[in-house]
């Protein structure tokens, strides 16, 4: 790994994991506990460091000296990427979703204090540059890509010295780093529960789990149906032992209400563990719900994965 990237990593901290005390989880036998990965940088936190790790590691190697991604006003992914393009004396561009508001929001005006160039696009851009993805094949393409067999120069007008990274880090390296999560794991269990946005970090944990664990991905989005063949596509090789819940996105992405926010107050006064309602506040809200439901067997140990992100609650307040 370079040296930079090996340097910046030894500031981290530990992604422990944390056993769940609820006198709920006796009633129902379950044994439910957390994989800390919001603990490992104030910033670079979560799955947004697992997923850039070895992608940085690409772009320093190829001597590239821009990374240009993807994202919305409250992009976990884009501040992630700006503060650690900062850090490794990369540049960076962020296409914005939408117009570009009065206001910065706190996580654009962080974005931009770290040196990223904010490009806003239209929604219709936005949706067009969902097409240019890391995962295609070439048939999968535009015609007048299908000669290239370099995925980070996917994106039309790309200049020398860019590197194209898809929304949410979707790109093959980033599941290498996934996997380095499930490693970490030092205990036996039954089901590895993730929340779902581009469906990446699912990807990574389903290609690294023992074949008997269950996966289950949580959708943050609504209608997101279609992120059961995206992560399909992935995949080195089938796996049956995964599955996407589509039923706890409240009303759509980065959509709340006054259950999952209660929920959430709740969780966090009992453990003192943060959460955030778009991604690890959903799916922790489901995997009570779906214990209360006797989805799981009595005696199953449950490990969910808290994804950071903890920067995005500074739209809900």
């Amino acid at each position: 790994m370079h040296p930079e990237l090996i340097k910046l990593e030894k500031i981290f901290n530990p992604s422990i994991l944390t056993k769940i005390d609820d006198p709920l989880l006796v009633q129902y036998q379950i044994e439910l506990w957390m994989k800390r990965d919001d603990l490992l940088h104030p910033v670079i936190s979560g799955n947004k460091w697992r997923k850039l790790k070895y992608i940085f590691d690409h772009v320093l190697s190829l001597g590239t000296d821009t990374v240009i991604s993807m994202g919305g006003a409250y992009s976990n992914h884009l501040h992630a990427l700006a503060y650690a393009g900062k850090v490794l004396g990369l540049k960076t561009i962020g296409l914005v979703r939408g117009e570009q508001p009065e206001t910065l929001t706190p996580t654009l005006q962080d974005m931009k204090k770290w040196g990223m160039e904010l490009k806003f696009v239209s929604r219709a851009e936005y949706r067009q540059l969902r097409h240019y993805k890391c995962w295609h094949a070439p048939h999968q393409l535009p015609a007048d890509l299908r000669h290239t067999h370099h995925p980070w120069r996917y994106l039309p007008g790309l200049k020398p010295r860019q590197y194209w990274l898809p929304e949410g880090g979707a790109q093959t390296l980033a599941l290498k780093g996934v996997a380095e999560l499930v490693a970490e794991i030092g205990i036996p269990y039954d089901t590895l529960c993730v929340p779902c946005g581009t469906g990446t970090t699912l990807a990574g944990i389903i290609e690294a789990v023992p074949e008997h664990v269950s996966v289950l991905g949580f959708a943050a989005l609504k209608n997101a149906g279609f992120l059961t063949a995206e992560v399909a596509a992935m995949l080195s090789q089938s796996r049956n032992n995964w599955q996407i819940n589509l039923d706890y996105h409240f009303g759509g992405f980065a959509k709340t209400n006054t259950e999952l926010n209660a929920f959430i107050e709740d969780f966090e006064l009992k453990t003192t563990i943060p959460l955030e309602p778009v991604y690890t506040g959903k799916m922790m809200y489901a995997i009570y719900d779906l214990i209360k439901k006797h989805y799981f067997r009595p005696g199953e140990r449950i490990i969910a994965v808290h994804t950071g992100g903890l920067q995005g609650k500074r739209g809900f307040s």
